[in-house]
């Protein structure tokens, strides 16, 4: 079987933009390496799309990170049942973006403990600064989903001890 070339500028994408767009999968699950399989999935869509969002209005990677929402949000109502945690690991990874301070730890471990509707609605509005018109439209749902689901998410974090309230707030 011949291997076709790669689309022109494909690989320049993938080399510029790889560590953002896994950065974006593991806030949008809650898990580095999930993220990993998640920026691949939209990848692997872009490819596919490649011949229209290789032009100079294509946007691959808004495209992308839409991918790997609706795969994020298909992910939650499917359960996997049958893979058991386990203490003990049988390897170990070089570590990513992560494993890095204890900030992104605790970032981390906050986002996975919320359900999957509001950790996305978190991540499209504060990490990838998306109105909340934007927000809604790229989810299929209504402006006042967003706000509850946003609000209801912060109040989430911040009773976990995550934030502490601004001076202003505190009486």
């Amino acid at each position: 079987m011949l291997r076709r070339a790669e689309p022109p500028g494909y690989e320049d994408f993938v080399v510029s933009r790889y560590r953002e767009i896994v950065r974006f999968g593991a806030l949008l699950t809650g898990d580095g390496r999930l993220g990993e399989d998640l920026a691949q999935e939209g990848l692997i869509a872009a490819y596919r799309s490649w011949h229209r969002l290789g032009l100079p209005d294509g946007r691959p990677e808004a495209y992308v990170r839409r991918v790997m929402v609706r795969t994020a949000m298909r992910a939650r109502r499917r359960r996997w049942r049958d893979e058991v945690p386990t203490g003990d690991l049988p390897d170990t990874s070089r570590g990513g973006f992560t494993d890095r301070s204890d900030l992104s730890v605790q970032v981390l471990a906050s986002l996975r403990r919320l359900p999957a509707d509001q950790r996305v609605v978190l991540v499209l509005r504060f990490w990838a600064d998306a109105s909340e018109a934007e927000v809604a439209q790229t989810l299929g749902v209504a402006v006042g989903t967003v706000k509850s689901r946003t609000s209801r998410a912060l109040a989430a974090l911040r009773a976990s001890g995550l934030f502490v309230e601004s001076a202003k707030e505190t009486p």
